[in-house]
């Protein structure tokens, strides 16, 4: 019988605000801005400085994270405006995945302020692991002067959706018997994966809890949603196969992401800069002669947050074409519309072979496509990467060269 994972998320409460209060405190500051109506904003004296974080008297005012601080202050003139320290954070957040791992080494980092733990096959260890995470909780609270919020559930997913229940300073689980109680009544905008756009969609067609949606057939959600159906109801469900990546695991993937000079907004101009990050990732794996079986695509946004979103391929490839698509897919599916500062995919699963059975004919499908492929290869390596692209991208392909000439 297979054993059940244990797998705890952890996530620092309202982290720029908490760790900016505990910085202030031991530079001899009087009051704790967390009792006190004080945000984390960029430079005042620019009209696009914005509230990063919130104190909970801040957001009584109506405060919200992304407005301009200039509207917050009309809504609350005694607001006290303190600015981002990041190297503190990276601090923070380094002795606190230090501390954490003592418990595990399948540790994954997922953002600045988050991580995951796997503690499956730690029982010899950890006869009770409520007991382990209200240590965790008491340990952060006194070693570091933060609080954390943690879910503990069988997988990753289930695990996120827990930490997000209610806050702050909470432990709540989320297994599968709890997984109707807890996760269905909940607002279909809740479920971890659902961007705004796949929201809004759902919602159109009479889908507004997670609830509903797990009560929906796959048929039904095939003909709106297509490959996407399948993990929506899935997740709707609490069912998520996705490993706790470690530091070491992670080095087995190939990834790339890019740093963007502003803020985007805008679709057309995020996938054309993964159109490149495909081409950079598939090159990379046919000089490998590898296989990827995993493709996912990851976020930064502009409050440094940071989310993925993956799937799981039926056969492996190692395509340029089919990499980019799959892509789009996952960023139509997943993207929040929230301004992003850095965007890039990350394939993992690697193989040496494609181990899949396919048909006759897919079998001399797939042969045209590794053939034009490697002529696409030799062309590019011969005349540069611009010399073949979508018709559609040639301006910000010229835009681009342009810029690294000078």
């Amino acid at each position: 019988m297979e054993k059940q994972r244990i797998i705890f998320h952890i996530d620092v409460n309202n982290a720029f605000l908490s760790w900016t209060a505990v910085l202030l405190l031991k530079q001899g500051y009087k009051e704790d801005i967390r009792t006190i109506p004080a945000i984390i904003g960029g430079d005042e004296t620019k009209r696009r400085g914005i509230v990063l974080a919130k104190s909970p008297v801040a957001k009584k005012y109506g405060i919200v994270t992304a407005e301009t601080i200039y509207n917050a202050r009309r809504k609350c003139p005694n607001l006290q405006v303190f600015p981002a320290s990041y190297s503190w954070y990276r601090k923070c957040s380094h002795d606190l995945m230090e501390y954490l791992s003592q418990y595990t080494p399948i540790l994954e980092q997922f953002s600045i302020d988050e991580c995951f733990l796997d503690f499956t096959g730690t029982s010899f260890l950890y006869k009770d692991y409520m007991e382990v995470a209200k240590t965790i909780q008491k340990d952060v609270k006194e070693k570091f002067g933060f609080t954390v919020n943690i879910g503990i559930a069988s997988n990753k997913l289930c695990a996120k959706m827990a930490s997000d229940f209610e806050k702050p300073d909470k432990i709540h689980t989320l297994f599968p018997d709890e997984i109707e109680a807890k996760m269905w009544p909940l607002p279909i905008g809740d479920l971890f994966m659902v961007g705004k756009q796949t929201k809004e969609k759902l919602e159109q067609l009479g889908i507004h809890t997670i609830g509903a949606l797990a009560n929906t057939s796959q048929s039904f959600l095939q003909k709106y949603f297509k490959n996407q159906a399948v993990s929506l109801w899935e997740a709707a469900r609490g069912i998520d196969y996705s490993k706790v990546l470690s530091t070491r695991e992670k080095n087995k993937c190939i990834s790339v992401s890019e740093t963007l000079q502003y803020d985007y907004t805008d679709a057309s101009k995020l996938k054309k800069i993964l159109f490149y990050q495909a081409e950079d990732v598939g090159r990379n794996l046919r000089l490998k002669k590898m296989y990827t079986k995993s493709i996912a695509i990851t976020y930064k946004n502009n409050l440094f947050k940071s989310y993925s979103h993956q799937m799981t391929l039926l056969n492996p490839t190692n395509v340029t074409q089919e990499i980019y698509r799959v892509a789009c897919l996952l960023f139509d599916e997943s993207w929040k519309e929230d301004p992003i500062r850095n965007i890039g995919i990350r394939l993992s699963d690697l193989t040496t072979t494609v181990q899949e059975q396919v048909s006759f004919f897919e079998e001399v499908k797939e042969e045209k496509v590794n053939k034009v492929q490697e002529v696409i290869d030799q062309i590019t390596k011969k005349y540069g990467r611009e010399s073949l692209v979508p018709a559609s991208y040639k301006e910000e392909v010229r835009e681009r060269h342009e810029k690294l000439k000078e």
